[in-house]
């Protein structure tokens, strides 16, 4: 498989991709035209900051399965367009987060005790000690708005350091703030009770110039640290509160354009400490985050879980061996349910009985909708299914029981319309060898592989036979078969055949000549194609 690398990254990530036998290209001077040509026969992209991934990118790109941001912010990459042209985006979001957090410890002691100004002035041969009064952390409050992985590491070590919580973040539950040691406030509140407010939000547009001039007024003194995103503080306005002594002092490590322009405002202000982007810039950091988007590239290529990915189903990698089995049962099962079904649909339901209930099952639920709309002939996959159903209006319900009746774990696939339901149920037996075992409600032992027969007869005599008869005159070989009733004594059956071959049209017509078949229907699973 190809990577194009766009950004630099550590040589470690770049040696892991190659080492996997991945043909590795880096060219960190491509935008435009130029990353259109270079990004066209590519079936990953790693970036960083530097490259902006555009809807254009992804048209270009026919082959791309993943893009992979060798950092934790992904406002340089439309999620939307990704997800539309079913790739994935996954971030390292655990790599730098040390390292970031610990960069505003830094940037709060620097900016609390004049560190960066003191030092200036005494290589400068001052020896200024009387004009820096410092401010001790100890005993004041840290407001944090935005308590995601960064900001929960910040919030333990300034907790540790004495230091009084209080945050802001609308999309973290009270009992995860407590155990930091944070009160969860409103966003005006966090503001005027914080000594000193550090920023930890992304970049989006409801986020964009969250903080301004009304919001620093809010503050009444103290200190704003910024090492999250540029764009999230106005940055004239904050030149301008630290300026008019509205806040005691700023430390900026992030700017709206990087790299930041001479003129920018903040540069000219004394209590203003500013930093070039160094939050994750340690080399520990660096190499973290460069081998762990290499691999998530090697996951999506060998099809497996991503486990950051932004848009798409992912899980846990300890849970994950216990559920892969289930990923290629629910595609199977949604795949049959289609195919058997052969009408509009606008419901799917996926149900999970018995032992698998317990686990996080989207990325199965993902899997299964991938199953249900391949036969469609609609390009999807686990990460652009879910989205696919919601733009077509096909409702999605996932339910869950530790109960089952007949076996450890049951996976079924129901597909629905106003008119009707038709559901395909699976399960593995043992060793992981998945099973059909009810198709609408009959019973059934069906090898879920290659092609399949599903006919519909009443029960009279010599039916199989014919059936089998036909599909021998036409060189069709029957690998297996199973007959069901709902019940005894009924009228109607259902026969699943496993055959080798594919089944010709005319030899369906054939089949459904006879009064006695009702329904026939040929199911092809190999590959995820249709024939």
């Amino acid at each position: 498989m190809k990577v194009l690398i766009t950004d630099p990254i550590a040589d470690a990530g770049v040696q892991r991709l190659r080492d996997a036998g991945h043909e590795v290209v880096t060219d960190y001077d491509s935008e435009g035209d130029a990353l259109l040509d270079a990004v066209a026969d590519a079936n990953a992209l790693v970036v960083r900051s530097g490259t902006e991934v555009t809807r254009e990118v992804f048209e270009a790109a026919p082959d791309l399965v993943i893009v992979g941001r060798a950092g934790i912010g992904v406002d340089n990459i439309d999620i939307d367009a990704a997800t539309d042209h079913g790739v994935v985006v996954a971030n390292a979001p655990e790599g730098n987060v040390r390292a970031a957090a610990e960069h505003t410890v830094a940037m709060a002691f620097a900016t609390a005790r004049s560190i960066p100004q003191a030092h200036t002035r005494l290589r400068g041969g001052e020896w200024a000690k009387g004009d820096y009064l410092g401010t001790e952390l100890n005993g004041k409050t840290l407001g944090i708005v935005g308590l995601g992985r960064v900001g929960q590491e910040v919030a333990k070590r300034l907790d540790s350091l004495g230091m009084d919580l209080v945050a802001y973040d609308p999309y973290i539950g009270e009992e995860r703030a407590d155990r930091l040691g944070a009160e969860l406030v409103e966003f005006e509140e966090c503001l005027e009770r914080a000594d000193f407010l550090t920023v930890h939000t992304p970049l989006t547009p409801e986020t964009e110039g969250l903080i301004s001039t009304d919001e620093l007024e809010l503050m009444g003194g103290g200190y704003l640290v910024n090492c999250a995103r540029g764009g999230v503080v106005d940055e004239a306005a904050l030149a301008a509160a630290v300026e008019d002594g509205t806040l005691d002092g700023a430390a900026i490590d992030v700017f709206e354009s990087e790299p930041v322009s001479p003129d920018n405002p903040l540069l000219t202000v004394e209590d203003v400490i500013v930093t070039p982007h160094l939050g994750a810039s340690t080399e520990a950091a660096q190499e973290n985050v460069a081998t762990s988007i290499a691999d998530q590239v090697m996951a999506a290529f060998a099809d497996e879980p991503v486990i950051n990915a932004l848009n798409a189903p992912s899980v846990d990698q300890s849970a994950f061996p216990r559920i892969r089995p289930y990923i290629e049962l629910a595609e199977t099962a949604g795949k049959v349910a289609a195919q058997v079904f052969d009408q509009r649909i606008s419901e799917v339901e996926v149900s999970y009985q018995g032992d698998i209930a317990e686990e996080d099952l989207d990325l199965v639920t993902a899997s299964a909708l991938k199953g249900v709309f391949t036969p469609l002939e609609w390009q999807v996959n686990a990460v652009n299914a879910p989205s696919i159903a919601e733009e077509r209006g096909i409702e999605v319900v996932e339910t869950k029981s530790r109960q089952s009746e007949d076996f450890q774990s049951l996976v079924t696939v129901t597909v629905k319309n106003e008119e009707g339901s038709l559901g395909v149920c699976g399960t593995l037996f043992a060793g992981d060898d998945p099973r059909i075992v009810r198709i609408d409600g009959y019973r059934v032992d069906a090898i879920p592989h290659g092609q399949m027969l599903v006919a519909r007869n009443y029960d009279r005599p010599g039916v199989i036979g014919f059936i089998g008869t036909v599909l021998g005159d036409n060189d069709v070989n029957i690998a297996g078969m199973f007959n069901a009733r709902r019940s005894p004594g009924d009228d109607a059956a259902l026969t699943v055949y496993n055959l080798d071959t594919p089944v010709p049209e005319s030899v369906r017509e054939q089949l459904l000549a006879d009064e006695r078949i009702t329904d026939v229907k040929y199911i092809t699973l190999d590959n995820g194609d249709d024939e």
